[in-house]
């Protein structure tokens, strides 16, 4: 099973804590006072955070605590009210969901959402979208560009696929896959868009003990072989702690603690947000 490594957080400007290896690099997330009000109901507010550049990250908190809404306003599936999205140093402010892909932030989602009748190739094959391009003439006629761009899509599925040993799949349909490699596929066609940010929402939601194992190391592996930052919420304390390097915990909308797993097992506030007072 993956375990933590033992990084050293560092201080960084920001008043927020970056692996050692990653100082002297720009964070790949920073939100400044990020908040949104839906009517006359706060859902998050004064969210502030930095995540290093291969940092693994994690968003932890009770149901209801605004997790998924976070991951929506850094998606730009939900506009911020107010505060401030940088990705790679760049304002997101004016992007929307496909621009804030294109510029770095791929997601996975707490319910599977593959194309269940396509095959396990195309659905990554989607995912290329940002990188392999034909022009719709091109496209239409069948010209030999088209050509050209098929096979370098189909080139780059079949390598993505075989990182994760899923190439001797990628025929059938995405819907006939076991729960766990659905996920895997999830995650491989959200790589193909080459982000610098993974945001994975409870990743490990229906796998059994086996199965989230295996996840912890694909996790690791994922952010060692690609040398990109990720970000996880995730309802399952081993993995949490056992691979995660900074951890921020949200209550109610609002950030309570932020540190390393062991200072975030060991806060009292965190503590009674989970268990009440005693």
């Amino acid at each position: 099973m993956a375990r933590r490594s033992n990084t050293k957080m560092v201080p960084v400007p920001s008043d927020s804590i970056v692996p050692e290896r990653d100082l002297g690099r720009a964070p790949v997330l920073e939100t400044k006072h990020l908040g949104i009000d839906f009517g006359g109901l706060t859902a998050v507010d004064d969210f502030n955070l930095t995540v290093g550049a291969t940092e693994i990250a994690g968003l932890i908190g009770p149901n209801g605590a605004g997790k998924t809404t976070v991951f929506n306003l850094l998606t730009k599936v939900y506009q911020p009210t107010r505060g401030a999205i940088l990705l790679n140093g760049k304002q997101t402010a004016d992007m929307n969901t496909v621009q804030v892909n294109k510029a770095g932030i791929a997601r996975t989602f707490q319910n599977i959402r593959l194309f269940n009748d396509l095959t396990v190739e195309d659905n990554v094959k989607i995912g290329l979208h940002n990188q392999v391009k034909c022009g719709t003439v091109t496209s239409i006629l069948r010209l030999p560009g088209y050509w050209k761009s098929e096979k370098r899509a189909h080139d780059r599925a079949m390598e993505l696929l075989g990182i994760f040993g899923m190439q001797d799949v990628a025929k059938h349909q995405a819907g006939s896959l076991p729960y766990g490699a659905q996920r895997r596929l999830e995650i491989v066609r959200a790589l193909a868009t080459h982000p610098s940010l993974l945001l994975l929402d409870e990743p490990a939601a229906g796998m059994n003990p086996s199965e989230t194992s295996e996840l912890m190391e694909t996790i690791t592996y994922i952010r060692d072989t690609f040398q990109i930052a990720i970000m996880l919420i995730e309802h399952d304390m081993n993995l949490v702690m056992g691979i995660c390097e900074g951890i921020a915990v949200l209550n109610y909308g609002r950030i309570i603690a932020k540190g390393t797993p062991d200072e975030i097992q060991n806060n009292p506030q965190v503590i009674e947000a989970y268990l009440g007072k005693q």
